[in-house]
């Protein structure tokens, strides 16, 4: 017996078996010939055969519709979610193509879960990775801004990472990078200095000051820092050579700074010193009795006396100076006329100036020059400017002290008909205790008294003190204020 189609197949088969029994039975007994019976019989059979074949083509088609369906759902699914619940079989499928379609839904959710961990893994790397791009660009724009010239040598001595302060100080190129970092720097004392660093076991800074031409400034004083980078991640061989960072500060300014203390230290104390050695000499002479008479010992007091002054000028100036540098010293700002002050500054100095048979003229502007000025600073300001003109104006010289009125200022010079200046001492004749050699025969002095003047000008009231000399002929001192109106 033929098994078509499942236990529905078999039955049709069984009942077209019986019915071809039951004609060839009453064939018998009816007495039917053999030839009728035979069609009748294959027409059974066909019959029957005819309807088992389309039964089949029919479960065949419906499990097909069956199986495409299931196909289409598991293409279609969300495979991170794929179970038995989320996609059930339909009842129509063979228990072969059951098994297989399950174990397809299963390998799918297995592959789509390593899928959503490798999306996760990404994940977590692609965001590692913008932190790092981040970092590194903070890292970039901090190296970038600094105005200190770094330097990053790494194990290979290679120059790993350079600022642009440095790329313009040693006037780097990239192109010969991998020739290593003393090709590109040519500086013996910092490569002795990273040598130094780096002989040693430990990490730690070495500082130096050295001295390296800078392309637009020339020579300038920097202080070398190199520190070196040991991994405390690894075991290094004792011959390693460790990375180092290489950090440069200029110190030009601060070494020309502690230049000046050194010599201002030195200044005051010969100034000091002079008038000192004078006041105890002449007391040594008073208590030895060398001062015979009255008129002899008043004229060792005179000058001891002289002597004090000169001390205590020196000490006040000293003290005003500190005042108007530190801002601590107290200013009283009032409306005034600067010819008027002028006047009591020419009045001041004419005593000596006439004592050298030296000419004050007064050139002062017509008009009301008004400005905002502390009275007893700008006075003593004045003053200086016409005492040093007349101490280094011959006799028979002329000084002459003019004003005028600009477009926002005022100003005031005083011009002389002295020795004059040479360039370079015109650049520091406002140094503090800065005195012209060749001319201290001339008169004497403390050198702090041009110095105050420009404090007092430019610190104090915002103006500004210039010179201009030539030598034998003379030198001129301006003074600009700004001009200020009194209001009604």
């Amino acid at each position: 017996m033929v098994r078509l189609g499942g236990v529905a197949t078999h039955v049709r088969v069984t009942a077209v078996a019986a019915a071809i029994s039951a004609v060839l039975c009453a064939a018998a007994a009816w007495t039917v010939p053999q030839s009728v019976v035979v069609r009748v019989a294959a027409t059974i059979a066909a019959a029957a055969t005819a309807g088992a074949a389309a039964l089949v083509t029919r479960r065949w088609r419906h499990q097909r519709v069956a199986l495409h369906g299931t196909l289409d759902m598991l293409a279609s699914a969300d495979v991170r979610a794929l179970s038995a619940e989320t996609l059930p079989l339909g009842e129509a499928l063979p228990d072969d193509c059951r098994h297989t379609v399950d174990a397809l839904r299963r390998r799918l959710a297995e592959e789509a879960a390593r899928r959503q961990e490798a999306e996760d893994a990404r994940a977590v790397v692609e965001m590692r990775a913008r932190r790092r791009a981040l970092e590194y660009e903070r890292l970039a724009a901090t190296l970038a801004s600094l105005t200190d010239p770094v330097l990053v040598i790494d194990e290979f001595d290679q120059l790993a990472l350079s600022n642009p302060a440095a790329e313009r100080l040693f006037a780097i190129q990239r192109a010969a990078a991998e020739r290593g970092w003393t090709h590109q720097i040519r500086c013996e004392p910092l490569a002795a200095l990273v040598a130094e660093a780096r002989s040693r076991r430990r990490a730690g800074a070495r500082s130096e000051e050295i001295q390296l031409s800078d392309p637009q400034r020339g020579p300038r004083w920097y202080r070398a820092t190199v520190s070196t980078l040991h991994r405390a991640d690894t075991a290094e061989p004792p011959a390693h050579r460790p990375a180092v960072v290489v950090t440069l500060r200029d110190i030009h300014d601060e070494r020309a700074a502690r230049a000046r203390h050194a010599e201002f230290v030195s200044a005051v104390s010969h100034e000091m010193k002079t008038p000192l050695a004078g006041i105890r000499a002449y007391v040594e002479m008073l208590v030895d009795g060398d001062a015979e008479d009255e008129q002899t010992r008043e004229e060792f007091l005179a000058v001891i006396h002289g002597q004090a002054d000169r001390l205590q000028r020196l000490v006040d100036n000293l003290l005003n100076l500190s005042r108007i540098e530190s801002g601590v010293v107290q200013v009283n700002k009032q409306h005034g006329s600067l010819n008027d002050l002028l006047g009591e500054a020419l009045d001041v100095v004419r005593p000596s100036a006439e004592q050298k048979r030296i000419t004050l003229v007064e050139d002062l502007s017509p008009l009301y020059l008004g400005t905002l000025f502390d009275r007893d600073q700008l006075l003593q300001a004045a003053i200086n400017l016409m005492s040093n003109a007349v101490k280094y104006t011959p006799e028979g010289g002329t000084v002459t002290v003019r004003s005028r009125s600009l477009d926002q200022e005022v100003q005031f010079e005083v011009e002389d008909t002295g020795v004059g200046l040479e360039p370079e001492d015109c650049q520091r004749i406002f140094d503090k205790f800065y005195r012209v050699r060749k001319n201290q025969h001339m008169a004497s002095g403390t050198g702090l008294g041009l110095p105050l003047a420009k404090s007092i000008v430019e610190d104090v009231h915002g103006g500004r003190l210039t010179v201009r000399s030539t030598p034998g002929q003379g030198s001129t001192f301006t003074v600009t204020l700004r001009r200020v109106e009194q209001s009604s």
